[in-house]
């Protein structure tokens, strides 16, 4: 539970962070990215490992990277369940978004990690 609750503290800080980086992502603010992240927990438990299946031959055609469409396309679910409060302006903003979030992510998992185990 503690690891689902940090994982989704880091998830806010990194859709956060890249709001910052696109004006054509916008989230309201730490509360919106908390729920965003919520739902897009939600999102990758439910809708993602469908979409997978589905796409499966164009997955793995392009080696894995057919899967930054997928988190995109998981990304405008997610925006729009929650409205105003998080924006993207096209899908391409969500595709660059979802291969950022992914390296955000990664990294911010890494330091956690890491000082946590030590």
């Amino acid at each position: 539970m503690l690891r689902w609750v940090l994982t989704l503290l880091l998830n806010s800080v990194s859709l956060i962070i890249v709001s910052r980086i696109f004006d054509s992502f916008y989230i309201e603010g730490f509360g919106t990215a908390i729920l965003a992240s919520f739902i897009l927990s939600i999102l990758n438990l439910l809708v993602r490992p469908v979409l997978i299946v589905l796409t499966l031959p164009l997955t793995a055609l392009t080696f894995g990277l057919f899967l930054f469409v997928i988190n995109a396309i998981t990304l405008m679910i997610t925006q729009g369940l929650i409205g105003e409060n998080f924006i993207i302006d096209g899908f391409g903003t969500a595709i660059i978004a979802a291969i950022i979030l992914a390296l955000l992510n990664l990294v911010l998992n890494w330091l956690i990690r890491d000082r946590i185990t030590k």
